[in-house]
């Protein structure tokens, strides 16, 4: 019975939202956009999103690996430098097994999403982040994930 009462308030919102019309003549306003600014335009053609994902060390032993000082002047001399105009960073859980091990090993990380113009250089801008990071730590992997984007600023 208290399940019930828990998933009644979402769903009579839900069914009440369904009920409310904005009127045909009336136009649906678009979010204004910067303009003049070429790093972030108000409409894009030809950008991708990249995640990257970096283990920092144990989940369960936090005084090994990748401090978190350390992750900021990682970030500050080899990210920033290649892609000044933004990027955001999530702390995340992750988990890797290597080709030779039999569990895998739990892991604080990093996901770094950048948006950018989908280039040469950018491309090879992802990759000597992820060289250098492996240089760093010794890591095996940088897991990358790079999908179209249609961004608006």
């Amino acid at each position: 019975m208290r399940i019930i009462s828990f998933l009644a308030a979402p769903v009579l919102a839900m069914a009440l939202a369904g009920c409310s019309r904005t009127p045909v003549s009336t136009p649906h306003p678009t979010a204004p956009t910067l303009t003049g600014d070429p790093a972030h335009p108000g409409q894009t053609t030809g950008w991708v999103s990249t995640r990257l994902y970096f283990g920092l060390g144990p989940a369960d032993r936090s005084e090994q690996g990748v401090s978190e000082a350390e992750w900021r002047e990682f970030l500050d001399k080899q990210v920033t430098p290649r892609f000044p105009d933004g990027l955001s960073v999530l702390d995340v859980y992750g988990q890797w097994q290597g080709k030779n091990e039999t569990a895998p090993e739990r892991l604080r990380s990093k996901m770094l999403i950048l948006y950018y113009p989908d280039t040469r250089e950018n491309r090879e801008k992802i990759e000597a982040i992820r060289a250098a990071w492996k240089q760093k730590t010794g890591d095996q992997s940088v897991l990358r994930v790079t999908e179209p984007a249609d961004v608006s600023f």
